[in-house]
C-alpha cells in the first residue's frame, strides 16, 4: 500500500517522535511510506523544554522525512497536502497528539483528494493541561479524518464524545525496540553511582504536575533505609517545588536526580538498574513509559487513571495503586518487595512481549484501513 505519513519525526525528540519513527519502520517493510515533518513544531517561546531537537551525543535513528508544516505557518499547511497529494497516496495516516496541532494537521487532511483514506492514530484527544480552544481545534481536526486508532479506553472515550459514530479500532502500545538490550543489574548501577545492595525504584520521563512526582517523594520518605530513588527525565517548568520536598525529605541522600532529557544510548542504564518502575499520575490516557519498561521486562507500579490498567495488570503483570495517594504508593511498593513479585512480573511481561511486536500493531492499521471507506465520519 502507498501511504503518506505526517508527523513528528528525527530531528525532533521525545517520544511522539520516537513512537512515529518505530511505526514508520514497521509500516515501510511492507509499504511505500513516505514520511512528512514539521519545518517548525512550536515556537520556541511555546516550548517548556531545553530543547525540541536531538543533540549531537544523542543517539536517535535518523529517519528520512520532507519536513515541509509549519505549526503556525498558514501557507505551509496548504503546501503540504499538495505534497502529499502528488505522492498520491492510497492511505494517509496523522500522528495527534495536543490540540494546538488540531488547526494545521486538520487543514492538511480536509485538503487531500477525496480518494485518499485518513486515519489518524490519536495519542491524546483531550490535554492534561486544559486551554481554552481545545474544543474547537479537536473538532475541526477529527471531522477530517476517516477512521481512527487509539490506545487506551481513555482516549476512546474521549474521542466518543466528540463523534460518537467514530470508525475507531483500539490497539495495545508496542513495546519500543530501539534501546538495545537490558544489561546487567549490577553494571547499571554502578554506571549511575548507585548502591548496589537497595531496593531501587525508578521515575522515569518528563516531568509535569500531572505526572505526581510531588507524591511519589511523599511516599519514598516514608520508606525505609532499604530504597533508593532515581528520577530522570527533563522538568517542564520549574522543579524548586520538589527540591524543597527533596531538601525535607528524611531519605533524600538516597534521591538520584538526572534532571534532563535522557538521550535513547542512556535509556538501557536506568531500566536496567530499576527493579520497578513508578507511574504516580493523577490524570494520564496512556503512556509510553510503559512501552519501553516492559521493552526491559521491568514491572510497573502505576495509578488508576486513564489506560494505564489495560497495559499493567494488577497482579499478573505490575500493581494497580487505587489513587495518586502517598500511603497507598508506599503500600503497594512494600508489597512488591515483601511478596517476590519482581520475578513473577517479569516472566509475564516477556511473554507478553513477544505478541507486542510494532510488526503486528501496523499490520492492523492496515487491515483496518482495507475495510473503512473515505468520508465514514460525520
Amino acid at each position: 500500500m502507498k501511504i503518506a505519513f505526517l508527523s513528528t519525526f528525527f530531528p525532533f525528540r521525545g517520544g511522539i517522535s520516537q513512537f512515529s519513527g518505530a511505526m514508520f519502520r514497521a509500516l515501510e517493510a511492507k509499504n511505500e511510506v513516505k514520511a512528512f515533518n514539521f519545518k517548525r513544531q512550536y515556537p520556541q517561546i511555546l516550548f517548556p523544554g531545553e530543547t525540541q531537537f536531538v543533540k549531537e551525543e544523542d543517539a536517535a535513528e535518523e529517519i528520512e522525512t520532507i519536513r515541509i508544516l509549519d505549526s503556525i505557518n498558514p501557507i505551509s499547511f496548504l503546501k503540504t497536502s499538495k505534497a502529499i497529494n502528488r505522492f498520491d497516496p492510497q492511505l494517509f495516516i496523522s500522528s495527534y497528539w495536543m490540540s494546538f496541532f488540531g488547526p494545521s494537521m486538520g487543514m492538511v487532511a480536509k485538503r487531500l483528494n477525496p480518494s485518499i483514506k485518513k486515519i489518524a492514530i490519536l495519542h491524546n484527544v483531550k490535554p492534561h493541561e486544559k486551554r481554552f480552544f481545545d474544543n474547537a481545534a479537536n473538532n475541526y481536526f477529527l471531522n477530517n479524518h476517516d477512521g481512527f486508532i487509539v490506545l487506551s479506553d481513555a482516549v476512546k472515550n474521549d474521542l466518543l464524545e466528540i463523534l460518537p459514530n467514530a470508525n475507531v479500532l483500539q490497539l495495545k502500545h508496542p513495546n519500543y525496540n530501539h534501546f538495545g538490550n537490558k544489561i546487567s543489574r549490577e553494571i547499571a548501577i554502578t554506571n549511575l553511582g548507585l548502591d548496589v545492595d537497595k531496593k531501587t525504584i525508578l521515575f522515569f520521563g518528563i516531568i509535569r504536575d500531572y505526572k505526581g512526582l510531588d507524591v511519589l517523594l511523599e511516599s519514598f520518605g516514608r520508606l525505609s533505609e532499604d530504597f533508593q530513588l532515581i528520577i530522570a527525565g527533563e522538568c517542564y517548568g520549574s522543579f524548586e517545588k520538589y527540591q524543597l520536598q527533596i531538601n525535607s525529605n528524611q531519605n533524600r541522600k538516597r534521591i538520584k536526580l538526572q534532571l534532563r532529557y535522557i538521550s535513547d544510548q542512556e535509556v538501557t542504564n536506568f531500566f536496567s538498574a530499576a527493579d520497578v518502575c513508578i507511574l504516580p499520575y493523577k490524570s494520564a490516557t496512556q503512556s509510553g513509559i510503559t512501552a519501553i519498561s516492559h521493552h526491559f521486562c521491568v514491572p510497573i507500579i502505576a495509578t488508576d487513571v486513564g489506560g494505564l490498567k489495560e497495559t499493567i495488570i494488577h497482579e499478573e503483570n505490575g500493581l494497580i495503586v487505587e489513587s495518586a495517594d502517598a500511603e497507598k504508593i508506599k503500600f503497594m511498593i512494600e508489597k512488591y518487595f515483601k511478596e517476590g513479585l519482581k520475578s513473577k512480573f517479569e516472566e509475564k511481561i516477556a511473554s507478553e512481549n513477544e505478541e507486542n511486536s510494532w510488526e503486528n500493531f501496523t499490520g492492523k492499521i492496515i487491515d483496518f484501513a482495507s475495510g473503512i471507506s473515505v468520508n465514514t465520519v460525520v
